[in-house]
């Protein structure tokens, strides 16, 4: 199976449909992403101008109209934070190939996705510290926490990524052994 698909030898599995085939760990693993500041949940009145079906066209009476809702946010800025596991990486078969999917992935993600639903998303930065050690060479909420995301004085109610100033360290101020491979 992890020679065969991309997304298990990625994240994983569990394969049981049926007689038990076993669960695959991954190497990536991701967080849900959570927004820099608190958003404002818009709420739309829409209208649908046809019914989906007869039955639906008879409980209308011809009208063919039908309301619903849709929610929108104005402006947000998410972050998520990623883990690769060396270790787990050597046992499903994810190398360096499967590794330079994954970024150009995760920088393209919404420009071939785009949806009246979502608006205009798109990722901004990709940071990936890189350490020498397959155990890694210093803690990931550390290394997080180096990366600084502030909305710009002054800016109320960001509606732009140019309302924020984002702060990537510098190579000095790095624990050794790491580095950015991307984003900086």
């Amino acid at each position: 199976m992890c020679a065969t698909y991309y997304d298990v030898r990625t994240f994983g599995a569990v394969m049981s449909t049926g007689a038990n085939a076993g669960q695959v760990r991954g190497p990536v693993q991701l967080t849900f992403s959570r927004s820099v500041d608190p958003i404002v949940q818009l709420e739309h009145s829409i209208t649908r101008m046809a019914v989906a079906t007869e039955g639906e066209a008879e409980k209308q009476s011809g009208n063919n109209r039908t309301m619903g809702r849709k929610s929108t946010v104005p402006y947000g800025i998410y972050v998520c934070h990623g883990f690769v596991s060396p270790a787990l990486a050597n046992q499903t078969g994810f190398d360096d190939g499967d590794l330079a999917l994954l970024w150009h992935a995760l920088e393209s993600m919404f420009e071939s996705d785009r949806s009246a639903a979502r608006g205009l998303m798109t990722t901004r930065k990709l940071i990936v510290f890189k350490h020498k050690s397959h155990l890694g060479d210093a803690s990931a909420s550390d290394l997080f926490e180096t990366v600084r995301i502030h909305r710009k004085a002054g800016v109320e109610a960001p509606r732009s990524f140019s309302d924020y100033d984002v702060t990537i360290p510098e190579k000095g101020d790095l624990p050794e052994g790491v580095t950015i491979e991307r984003g900086a």
